[in-house]
């Protein structure tokens, strides 16, 4: 069977075989990804439109305690200039979203125990008493699944935990012994048990990876199915380990973006800061592959800068307003609209 039949299949029966996913990861052409693109397209207009959903990020710590060897706040870091935002500050850049369109913040952080459990369902609460037509999407890491009920009770609507890659050796050479694999889907099903609308996702091009660990991201998701996708391209930190590693290739996000839409026809799947960071036209050409969610930042610019997980990060300057101007520009010259809405997943899609 060949590539275009391999998409095909997965177009029509949502799944495919671990030999089948690696000799599509494996050999795959341009001609191939363009014309998973325009399926992938085709699908998601058909669910959504052309809307294009806003999530705004809040970016409220750049401390964490683990040492993930990828990752630009790691720990051992010591050029990282720290910096943690309080409530009234988190709930400031939450009202200023508001003001701006946003129906949807997502509070992301390092893991960092300063911030209590009791805390952060404040936090929660505060955002969702501000703002109850909003929901309230929490990227805090791995936590114990009482802390994942606690926040779910305090309001919180949705979780993002990527798993970064579904393949046991490949996890172990990314991260420190502390971290496994097997802690971290128990947390993804646990996020899901609960109630959460649940977001995974991987890096693309992360060193070591292989077309067979691809695979095994593809059918974990299919297994899975999460309400969220987030896929971006591996971009190197000047201070980690693996620093001088090449950069995620452009190319094979948007193939596994338009891969991932063709599979599960209803997620959200955002286009990353990531992918827009790695091509000039990255976010636009992730919806065209199939996205339909945009993140812009609502962090404070004097914070921007510091919350590096990769270097070259795009946006960092902006203010909320410049960005979503700026990302609404952008989107309408190809076509798309941001929508003033929650967002929020549908099994059938909502137009």
């Amino acid at each position: 069977m060949n590539n275009k039949e391999l998409i095909d299949k997965l177009n029509t029966q949502k799944a495919l075989s671990k030999y089948e996913w690696v000799q599509l990861f494996r050999s795959f052409s341009q001609e191939d990804r363009l014309y998973a693109a325009d399926l992938a397209r085709h699908i998601a207009l058909e669910r959504f439109g052309k809307k294009v959903y806003i999530r705004g990020i809040v970016e409220f710590t750049n401390y964490c305690k683990n040492d993930c060897y990828y990752c630009g706040i790691r720990c051992s870091n010591r050029n990282a200039q720290r910096y943690r935002l309080n409530k009234e500050e988190i709930l400031s850049c939450c009202d200023e979203g508001r003001a701006l369109g946003f129906m949807s913040f997502v509070l992301q952080g390092g893991e960092d125990p300063r911030y209590s459990l009791e805390q952060m369902c404040d936090i929660v609460r505060a955002i969702k008493q501000h703002h109850p037509d909003c929901a309230v999407t929490l990227s805090l890491g791995e936590l114990s699944e009482q802390a994942y009920k606690a926040l779910y009770e305090a309001g919180a609507d949705r979780y993002l935990l990527r798993h970064e890659t579904a393949d046991a050796a490949h996890y172990a050479k990314l991260h420190p012994e502390s971290l496994t694999l097997a802690h971290r889907m128990e947390c993804l099903r646990a996020l899901k048990k609960i109630g959460y609308q649940t977001g995974c996702g991987m890096m693309i091009g992360s060193p070591y990876q292989t077309p067979e660990c691809l695979a095994e991201d593809m059918l974990f998701i299919k297994a899975f199915e999460p309400h969220m996708v987030g896929v971006g391209p591996f971009l190197p930190h000047k201070d980690t380990p693996f620093k001088d590693c090449p950069p995620g290739s452009y190319e094979t996000t948007l193939f596994v973006l338009s891969l991932i839409r063709i599979m599960l026809p209803q997620t959200l799947l955002p286009a990353t800061t990531a992918l827009g960071t790695v091509h000039p036209l990255g976010r636009e050409e992730g919806i065209k592959a199939g996205a339909n969610v945009v993140m812009p930042n609502l962090s404070p610019t004097a914070v921007r800068k510091k919350y590096m997980l990769y270097d070259n990060k795009i946006c960092t300057g902006d203010e909320s307003a410049q960005c979503i101007a700026c990302l609404k520009g952008r989107l309408a010259a190809i076509g798309y609209e941001i929508v003033e809405s929650r967002g929020d997943y549908s099994a059938v899609g909502d137009r």
